[in-house]
């Protein structure tokens, strides 16, 4: 009897060590995947973090690009415009003193109205300094005051085509979207050669296009500088950084074709959706 109840003691002892040993495995191991979770859980929420970061810094960079973009023009508009209209402004009334009385009247009402437009232009160059206002006007007006301008200068002929009803994309998506814009029309300009420009948006239920195409002396993936390189690199960047896509071909004396898509229906990391009509919140 007394070998027989060491020996239950043995088996029961035995169950015993098996099952704490058992329990402790169950317990180290769910204290593991907790501890190994909460640290893949604070790794993605450092990258997302790093995402959001990058982010913000891309679109001030953007802004700064934008507005400094606006300055050139603005110093480009007063010196060619506005200080030669002042200039005639001023020889003009040098000139009244010694005119009879009514040339006097005549010469007095043509510059009255000269200054007249020489403030509704300044006004409009003091409202193109704001960010806040470029935004207001959306990303087809402001391209189309941008082609209106081009136009007037004679550099280079531009056609918009819209197809479809335009929506809004959001504030930021149309800022880094008038960006790319303001950068491909700048390659144009410097490095085409080109004669015409043709700005098509397309304004889908589930997609929108901007391309962007000239014709222009074009040029191969393997002849592009560094400097150009890198302005096509610019390109790609700020369209994913909005949740699209770039795709620019060219090829010698075959012009350049820059289009950027995205899906107007998904937020992209701190984008804001815009008004899409389908578009949910």
């Amino acid at each position: 009897m007394g070998a027989n109840s060491n020996s239950n003691n043995n088996i029961i002892s035995f169950f015993v060590v098996i099952a704490g040993s058992i329990f402790a495995f169950l317990v180290c191991s769910i204290i593991y995947f907790v501890v190994l979770y909460r640290n893949k859980q604070q790794k993605n929420e450092k990258e997302q973090e790093e995402l959001q970061a990058n982010f913000r810094q891309e679109l001030l960079k953007t802004q700064l690009e934008v507005q400094e973009h606006t300055l050139n023009y603005i110093s480009s508009e007063i010196h060619d415009n506005v200080t030669q209209v002042l200039s005639f402004v001023k020889l003009t009334l040098a000139t009244i003193a010694s005119s009879s009385e009514g040339e006097k009247k005549s010469k007095i009402n043509e510059t009255r109205e000269l200054v007249a437009q020489t403030i509704t232009d300044l006004r409009d160059l003091s409202k193109s300094l704001s960010l806040e206002y470029i935004t207001s006007l959306g990303l087809l007006k402001t391209i189309e005051k941008e082609a209106e301008r081009i136009n007037k200068s004679g550099l280079l002929e531009v056609t918009i085509i819209k197809e479809g009803k335009a929506y809004s994309l959001g504030e930021q998506r149309e800022l880094v979207l008038f960006r790319i814009f303001q950068e491909t029309l700048n390659n144009t300009l410097k490095h085409a050669d080109a004669k015409h420009l043709k700005i098509l948006l397309q304004y889908h239920h589930d997609l929108f296009n901007l391309t962007l195409e000239d014709d222009g002396s074009g040029f191969s993936v393997q002849m592009i500088d560094s400097k150009l390189g890198s302005g096509l690199k610019n390109i790609e960047n700020r369209a994913s950084l909005i949740g699209g896509t770039a795709n620019i071909v060219s090829a010698p004396d075959k012009g350049c074709c820059t289009k950027i898509s995205l899906n107007p229906l998904k937020k992209h990391f701190y984008t804001d959706g815009g008004t899409h009509p389908d578009r949910i919140s």
